[in-house]
């Protein structure tokens, strides 16, 4: 499952959980590339349920679009992250490091609030 909500002329929210497929994959990917038209320094709120890995043929969808999704990202100042696996808010925050101007910060899915404090401020 991938959804990707506009909420606010600058703000996404993306639910993802289970395991993506290649198809899965590149439908995701167009719906995020479709729903950040127009914004500039956005918001996001990742609701990470059900985490699996996903497939190599999904993985090889992801890399052929890496150019456009760094695009994307520099649309993005901040991403608040909700999640229950301390690995998955680790990766987040690290990535978050790596990638310039865009803070990233993981919470409880029990510290949406929180998650939304932070992402407002």
């Amino acid at each position: 499952m991938f959804n990707v909500t506009k909420v606010a002329d600058n703000r996404l929210d993306i639910e993802f959980g289970g395991k993506l497929d290649a198809d899965e994959m590149k439908l995701a990917l167009d719906e995020l590339s479709s729903k950040v038209q127009g914004i500039e320094q956005g918001l996001m709120l990742y609701r990470i349920e059900d985490f699996a890995l996903p497939t190599l043929s999904a993985l090889a969808v992801e890399f052929a679009r890496i150019p456009e999704m760094f695009k994307v990202i520099r649309q993005f100042k901040r991403a608040a992250v909700l999640c229950d696996k301390q690995w998955v808010q680790t990766i987040s925050e690290l990535e978050g490091k790596l990638i310039p101007g865009l803070s990233i910060k993981a919470f409880d899915m029990v510290q949406a609030d929180q998650a939304e404090q932070w992402l407002n401020s």
